[in-house]
């Protein structure tokens, strides 16, 4: 009997241990393709924004400041009808990929995710038009340090804070709502308060989805379906990138130097 019990005893240590190792696996997973989306992201925001600037008036459709003009694609991207489109694709991309991704491969899944961090790129990189490069990295700086210390307490509070996503939601949709009226009303005041609430709404769902991509996989990990666990990943990555690269443009918004 004693001997039964300790076999027992040995083989849930040894379950639980390879738990333990798939999940820091599954983490480091998500972690590494969100690193990989934020690379895109900054080159491409880097690059796009390089093509659309110029600081020779020979090649200059269009002048932005004292010293740097816009070339024809500059003209196209940030003062025609097509920066309308520019600027919501990523919110269709978003919502296309989530209701897509259960028809897809995990291998399709990450491309699509990727795909989606370079059309990010080419939405934000307005910002090396309108703020420091200094103050780009410093705040990207910031973003990383509070995403990563978020993001620690998330995985390792035993709090349940699961109650708190109807609520952080709900304030995404209000953030959303309220900054397309503010793209009418230009004010600065509803702008501030916007940024600060982002920052902490954001800063919630940092918490939040780290959290909740943990206790996925702790539910899912007994079924052992690696193509599942894969894209669950996937969504995990493209969760918490969101959460950075809003964090990001929010504090940029409070924070930023503008050129």
């Amino acid at each position: 009997m004693a001997d039964y019990q300790t076999m027992q005893t040995g083989v849930a240590g040894a379950r639980s241990a390879q738990i333990d190792e798939g999940l820091r696996a599954h983490m480091n997973k998500v972690y590494g393709t969100m690193s990989v989306g934020m690379v895109i992201t900054a080159l491409a925001a880097w690059a796009i924004s390089g093509l659309a600037t110029t600081t020779d008036p020979a090649l200059a459709a269009a002048q932005l400041n004292a010293n740097t003009y816009l070339t024809s694609l500059g003209v196209t991207l940030y003062g025609s009808p097509l920066k309308w489109v520019i600027m919501f694709a990523p919110l269709a991309f978003v919502f296309g990929f989530s209701a897509m991704i259960n028809r897809m491969s995990a291998a399709t899944a990450q491309l699509v995710f990727y795909a989606f961090a370079a059309v990010m790129g080419l939405s934000i990189s307005s910002i090396f038009l309108i703020y420091t490069s200094t103050s780009i990295v410093q705040v990207f700086l910031i973003t990383a340090i509070a995403f990563a210390g978020l993001s620690l307490w998330g995985y390792t509070t035993k709090k349940d804070i699961s109650g708190w996503g109807s609520f952080l939601i709900m304030g995404v949709i209000g953030l959303i709502v309220a900054s397309i009226v503010n793209i009418f009303l230009a004010s600065p005041a509803m702008m501030f308060a916007i940024s600060i609430l982002g920052v902490l709404i954001f800063a919630g769902l940092t918490a939040y989805d780290t959290q909740n991509i943990k206790n996925t996989y702790l539910e899912h990990a007994m079924h052992g379906d690696q193509e599942w666990l894969g894209k669950a990943a996937i969504m995990g990555a493209l969760n918490l990138y969101l959460d950075f690269i809003n964090m990001f443009m929010f504090l940029l918004q409070l924070f930023g130097s503008r050129e």
